[in-house]
């Protein structure tokens, strides 16, 4: 009867705890549960012909790259990221920084209208996926270890992103 009511117990955390995630900064990432639509539509087969299949497996299939094998990872250029689907200016190189994971990371987005966040699952855990707001590409996810001033770190994946020099 013990081990019954400590399942039921952690059942109820589990289920209570996936729904939201707190912060660093105090902030709450809320569960997306609502179904996103992105302004902009496009067409897998118009993708494949204009992707290359890595960009098209992160972006369509929220794939990941392979760790410091991006070409973003270690660029220290002024400029800004671009969804490499759409378009829509992402990150500006100010907020980039070195996270020592092998993809490229920024403290912040341009605006938080020029992202979606909503929870992934994929790996049996909750994370927050990062999709640009535009076309609804994967971009990658966000975690709650960057540094100061939001305490975030958006590991972005190259693949996803088009780097315009200033």
């Amino acid at each position: 009867m013990k081990t019954n009511s400590l399942l039921s117990l952690f059942l109820l955390v589990l289920v209570a705890t996936s729904s939201f995630a707190c912060r660093r900064d105090g902030s709450t990432a809320v569960a997306d549960t609502a179904h996103f639509t992105p302004r902009k539509q496009y067409n897998d087969d118009e993708l494949r012909k204009r992707l290359t299949h890595e960009q098209f497996e992160v972006t369509r299939r929220a794939g990941t790259e392979t760790a410091y094998t991006g070409k973003y990872w270690d660029n220290h250029a002024d400029g800004t990221y671009a969804c490499i689907v759409c378009g829509t200016p992402l990150f500006d190189s100010n907020t980039k920084f070195d996270s020592g994971t092998g993809w490229p990371s920024f403290w912040k987005p341009i605006s938080k209208q020029v992202v979606h966040e909503q929870t992934d699952y994929k790996l049996g855990y909750a994370r927050t996926e990062v999709l640009c707001a535009t076309c609804g590409s994967h971009l990658g996810h966000v975690f709650d270890d960057g540094p100061k001033p939001t305490g975030l770190r958006y590991c972005m994946n190259s693949a996803a992103l088009d780097f315009k020099p200033r």
